[in-house]
């Protein structure tokens, strides 16, 4: 396309003209933004599309859109295509739709009232698109699909040449609708996460001929996209905070709220959660307002996820008992329902409540299981780890030959049954050698390190209190090779149950030695006497009583 200059800015121009009817549209689109925009009909009817280039050293060039000759274009239409249309410009000029080799003056800037109305345009390719460009059909998009497989290469080549087309019809937009999906999952698939971002930068003027709702839901299949190639957790940021950027500044507020709930989400998982958490105070008190109750049980429960991460758990439990008030006033999805509730069971088994958290590990694994969420697995491993915390360890192995845990049966599964047999034999050498053998299993996941730590603390105490039961006085280092335990670790146990007063007795420093003493039994006297002390305060106020009414 030519170029003009309009004072000391060089001006891109693009006259696009659309029949409707026996009417015609004239649209000025410029570089800088600014729209002038022209036209004589307010209808809304289907029409044939076609795009003129204009320069001011330029006769009018028709660009092939759709027609490929102007009979054609009549006998879509089903009507008289005007032979001369009249443009609302400040100065009227006549252009001529059956000579488009005809010289016509460069028309003057739109006047005031001509920028009332909305004009359909043609819908601009992405600049990185490359120069050929297909036909959007579904056709073309059908082979793209088909060779994805063999021809990766030359079917993102065809795929980009789909959204390289200038069409803007209907059917067009729902093609490249579908042509986006596809090359954003080939793209995934090819762990192009740079591509992907680059996309998105790219359909940045595509989205404003689009629905908001569709533009949306692009965008965060994108991100989406992004999301599912490994060790992507810095790009899906920066991708987010692009966004949040780019939907401030054309003001769509509501892809916005979910861009920055997603951007809070992989703060909170990345650590960072200072950051995560004044985003999610912010965007809390903005969704409130806005009433958005969907919206707001993301956050909630995103919030409480934050909090939980925090160790607070008290707000945390706040954030999830709003999540869950929001969510009885709305239809909540299954799988959204099945996060609440993994939560809550999260919450009650840090509280040590095991039985209140495994109906609640349940009720997750139940929906999780019937959509084929991959969170099913861990709904029924913290379920196991529900069963060993309630010296319940024998349940286990039922639970994992039941019907729906042959389902899941895999590493997860087996760390668990590991950890449930080393705790039945009540062997802290079987507890270690599950431990090492499962690390990333056990070690990595915060919820089960958190809970087995503790078990683990309440297995060495029994076998630290079975071992020195026989004896008065005994060496630390005999106790240490019979536990099969540094003599470090073991002296510092001994004196944190001493002050726990798990048993009676002293550790002689010096001497290297432990010494338990007898358990002193119960002087039973001052019971005695405190029941002799009762008993008068009762005789006493009989008598007072008795001698009040002879008073009287």
């Amino acid at each position: 396309m030519k170029e003009r200059y309009h004072g000391d800015s060089q001006v891109l121009l693009i006259v696009t003209v659309q029949v409707f009817d026996n009417e015609v549209y004239l649209e000025e689109m410029e570089k800088d933004g600014r729209c002038q925009r022209g036209g004589l009909s307010s209808s809304t009817r289907d029409s044939s599309i076609f795009g003129l280039v204009v320069s001011s050293k330029e006769l009018f060039r028709l660009e092939e859109i759709k027609m490929t000759s102007w009979d054609e274009a009549r006998r879509v239409s089903g009507r008289r295509v005007l032979t001369i249309a009249r443009a609302v410009w400040s100065q009227s000029v006549e252009m001529s739709l059956e000579n488009p080799q005809q010289p016509t003056p460069f028309p003057a800037p739109a006047s005031p009232q001509s920028k009332k109305r909305s004009l359909p345009r043609a819908a601009p390719a992405p600049p990185s698109a490359p120069s050929t460009s297909y036909n959007a059909t579904s056709e073309v998009l059908a082979h793209a699909i088909e060779i994805q497989e063999a021809k990766p290469e030359e079917a993102i080549a065809i795929l980009r040449g789909i959204l390289h087309d200038p069409i803007s019809t209907a059917e067009a937009l729902r093609v490249k609708e579908q042509c986006i999906a596809a090359l954003s999952d080939l793209l995934s698939q090819q762990k192009r996460g740079e591509e992907l971002r680059g996309l998105l930068t790219d359909l940045r003027p595509f989205f404003s001929f689009i629905p908001k709702a569709k533009t949306a839901k692009i965008v965060r299949g994108i991100i989406d996209a992004v999301a599912k190639i490994p060790g992507t957790s810095d790009l899906q940021i920066s991708l987010c905070k692009e966004m949040v950027e780019w939907t401030r500044a054309e003001k769509r507020t509501f892809l916005r709220q979910r861009v920055e709930a997603r951007l809070a989400s992989l703060l909170m998982e990345s650590k960072e959660y200072q950051e995560a958490l004044s985003l999610l105070t912010n965007l809390v008190r903005e969704v409130r307002r806005l009433d958005d109750k969907l919206l707001l049980v993301d956050i909630d429960l995103l919030e409480s996820k934050l909090h939980f991460s925090l160790r607070n758990l008290p707000k945390a439990k706040a954030a999830l008992t709003a999540a869950r008030t929001a969510a009885n006033a709305i239809y909540v999805p299954p799988a959204q329902q099945g996060t609440i509730d993994l939560q809550s069971g999260i919450l009650h088994a840090e509280e040590k409540d095991y039985k209140t958290a495994f109906s609640y590990f349940f009720e997750a694994f139940e929906a999780f299981n019937a959509l084929d969420d991959p969170r099913a697995v861990f709904s029924l491993k913290y379920m196991l780890l529900c069963k060993i915390m309630t010296n319940s360890a024998e349940d286990v192995g039922g639970l994992i030959s039941s019907k729906a845990g042959l389902k899941y049966t895999g590493v997860e599964l087996d760390a668990m049954k590991a950890v449930a047999e080393a705790y039945g034999k009540r062997s802290l050498k079987d507890f270690e050698e599950a431990l090492n053998t499962y690390r990333e299993q056990l070690e990595e996941d915060p919820i089960v390190h958190r809970h087995l730590s503790a078990l683990y603390d309440t297995l060495l105490e029994q076998n630290l209190c079975r071992l020195i039961e026989p004896f008065s006085r005994v060496e630390i280092s005999h106790i240490s090779e019979l536990i099969g335990l540094p003599v470090d670790a073991v002296e510092k146990k001994l004196s944190q149950m001493i002050l726990d007063k798990k048993f009676a007795g002293t550790l002689d420093q010096g001497a290297g030695c432990l010494i338990i003493f007898d358990d002193a039994k119960p002087d039973g006297i001052y019971p005695a006497t405190l029941d002799t002390i009762t008993n008068i305060s009762k005789v006493v106020d009989s008598l007072y009583l008795k001698s009040a009414k002879i008073m009287a």
